[in-house]
């Protein structure tokens, strides 16, 4: 199909969902249809299955045929936005996981936005003013409205429009500083003042007003609105103003214009250091497939250095890459100048005296301190625990990673939920990651990280691209052939991918990397016994579980088998496959690493057994696959079982008598 048609067209969420063919709006159809456009738009491509979007576009009081609406409202988005295709759509695509928009970067208003705040802020570091300026304005004219305004009232949105809105009010502020440095010191007046009325308790507005109140000259009242802030802060929240706003206030008394860098005094307001440049960690490999997850991490990195605290929250299983993807974060943050502090399951990687404590706030000190204070002999930290620990992370730049948080202690997340609330203008990121956001241990400290608009990511499988990338970086040319099966064999797991390539090329589809065999085979053995014997049926059928199959061979009905098929599911053995053309419908799918496992883990002549059992109950089906009932009586060797001449002549072999 010609892609460029839909290409050509241009998605908007900056106010009221819109899409636009050259200069001319699309009609999207009813509100629910464009609550579904919305919907697929915030995922940035990646799928979101029907069961979601039933959840979510009728939170409450969903109607009978809401499914069969979603596909009609999925069909009807199609035609106007892929108008000339010819067979599949390229741009609202269905795949196992469930449906996808497909729209690249350069269409969607968002991305723009972003980018164009990006060049802003380079073009204000080397003084190009009359550049950033227009790039900001040409930012900010991309807003028509509150964004994701159809889906106003559903909380799927919400995290998304938290984060527009703090990405916004952070161009805003870009857009005073610029002006400042213009010289138009009363239009930045105007701006910060803005900014303030909108969100009173954002420390970085104020630091802005009373910067271009000196600016203009008028140091009086610059003065006038940090008494104003400090008053509030103390009577609403009992808080102080933060040390970089104590320090500014100093600067506008002793007209310090070096710190207050306005344009007289020849110097620029920093728009911060460098996130953007790849810093690979000593002793790790190529990293590959998390580009988008590494730039919102930075993102986060700048807004920081700009004094604006800031929480994310990475979801993985175990060996998806968290860990890594952390590193490079670290890597990267370590060069701009950020202090960096490690802990994992609440204790500290780095600390000064390498022993494990269970106070959560020596573990937090002893990864942020880097003087060899003994945090446990600390009598002011006695004291006062949380006032050392928010002193410590407000004296400079500080990444804080918090490795493993759904296995840290209580007390550990009854600190960061303390921290949440009381450091609010701090040049501080903390990064949380987890293996199951549903853990009750994490559900309050997630809870209150969502209104402070916490970036959220999802580390899901790497793609096939991601494969061939990787094998390129380790300095081989596979084909596409071999990505592909690569990718197929590991699931697109980077720690399973990473085990693979350690193995010779040849060796790589036929062999199980010893340390694989050993997690899939502790998983194994943590199931109960009937789990295990399911499986090892399943095995010796294939890929997909025939449910009936596997339920007749071992004397049960078929909702008997669910029960032991979820288990293996949980132990991440089996996988689900869902069809997105027809929701709640699908297959079990036994992977290959852990299928050879399950075959490894058995003797020959068990996997003997349980290919006659199969080929026995199959040659009782009218309708079995010849080949299949042929592969089942070949592997089930001296134990195959007795057939009758017609079930085994269809499957093309000699009447073998009975076993």
């Amino acid at each position: 199909m010609d892609t460029r048609h839909a290409h050509a067209m241009r998605f908007g969420v900056l106010g009221p969902v819109e899409v636009l063919d050259g200069n001319v709006a699309v009609d999207l159809g009813p509100r629910q249809r464009r609550l579904l456009l919305v919907r697929l738009l915030i995922e940035d491509g990646r799928p979101v299955s029907q069961d979601t979007l039933l959840r979510d576009l009728w939170p409450t009081d969903r109607p009978t045929g809401a499914a069969s609406s979603v596909r009609a409202h999925v069909s009807r988005l199609r035609a106007v936005l892929d108008p000339v295709r010819q067979g599949r759509s390229t741009v609202l695509v269905s795949e196992p996981a469930g449906y996808a928009l497909k729209v690249p970067a350069e269409a969607r208003d968002t991305a723009l936005f972003e980018e164009s705040v990006g060049r802003a802020r380079e073009a204000l570091r080397v003084r190009q003013l009359p550049v950033a300026r227009r790039e900001i304005d040409a930012a900010l004219g991309l807003w028509r409205g509150a964004p994701l305004a159809e889906a106003g009232e559903h909380a799927f949105a919400d995290r998304e429009r938290a984060r527009l809105h703090g990405a916004l009010q952070d161009a805003k502020e870009l857009r005073a500083t610029i002006l400042v440095q213009q010289g138009e010191t009363e239009q930045a007046v105007a701006v910060a003042e803005s900014l303030v009325l909108e969100d009173p308790h954002r420390e970085t507005s104020w630091a802005l007003l009373m910067r271009a109140l000196y600016a203009a000259g008028r140091p009086v009242e610059a003065l006038r609105q940090y008494e104003r802030f400090r008053d509030m802060l103390a009577t609403e929240l009992g808080l102080d103003p933060s040390p970089q706003l104590r320090d500014l206030h100093t600067a506008i008394l002793r007209h310090d214009v070096v710190v207050l860098g306005t344009p007289s005094s020849g110097t620029t307001l920093s728009a911060g250091p460098d996130f953007t440049s790849a810093h690979v960690p000593p002793g790790q490999g190529p990293f590959v497939g998390r580009g988008e997850e590494t730039a919102q991490l930075a993102a986060l990195l700048a807004a920081a250095a700009g004094g604006r605290p800031r929480w994310a929250v990475v979801h993985g299983e175990q060996g998806s890459g968290k860990t890594r993807l952390l590193d490079e974060l670290s890597a990267r943050a370590a060069a701009a100048g950020f202090t960096v502090a490690r802990t994992r399951a609440g204790q500290a990687l780095s600390g000064n005296r390498g022993i494990s404590q269970t106070c959560p706030t020596v573990q937090l000190l002893d990864a942020l301190r880097q003087d060899g204070q003994d945090s446990a002999e600390d009598e002011v930290a006695q004291k006062d625990p949380l006032g050392t620990v928010v002193r410590e992370l407000t004296q400079a730049p500080t990444l804080c990673v918090i490795d493993d948080l759904d296995q840290a202690p209580q007390g550990f997340h009854r600190l960061l939920r303390r921290l949440s609330q009381v450091v609010r203008e701090a040049p501080v990121v903390f990064v949380c990651t987890l293996r199951n956001p549903d853990a009750p241990v994490s559900s309050k400290l997630l809870a209150e990280l969502a209104p402070l608009g916490a970036t959220w990511l999802t580390l899901n499988p790497l793609t096939v691209d991601d494969v061939a990338e990787l094998l390129t970086a380790h300095g081989e040319s596979g084909t596409r052939e071999e990505a592909s099966a690569l990718h197929r064999r590991s699931e697109g797991h980077p720690f399973t991918l990473a085990e693979l390539l350690k193995l010779p090329p040849q060796q790589r589809t036929s062999r199980i990397p010893a340390a694989v065999r050993g997690i899939l085979h502790a998983r194994l053995l943590e199931l109960p016994e009937e789990t295990r014997t399911l499986l090892t049926y399943a095995a010796a059928d294939g890929a997909w579980l025939d449910v009936g199959l596997l339920a007749a061979v071992q004397g049960l009905a078929p909702d008997e088998l669910l029960p032991l098929i979820d288990a293996a599911v949980t132990a991440r053995l089996l996988v689900w496959d869902a069809d997105p053309e027809a929701g709640g419908t699908g297959r079990y799918r036994l992977p290959e690493l852990p299928r050879d496992v399950v075959l490894s883990t058995q003797t020959p002549s068990a996997r003997q057994l349980r290919h006659a059992a199969l080929a026995r109950e199959l040659a009782t089906r009218p309708d079995t696959d010849p080949d299949r009932l042929t592969r089942h009586l070949r592997e089930a060797g001296p134990t195959s079982p007795a057939a009758g001449p017609t079930s085994l002549a269809a499957a093309g072999q000699p009447h073998l008598g009975r076993a």
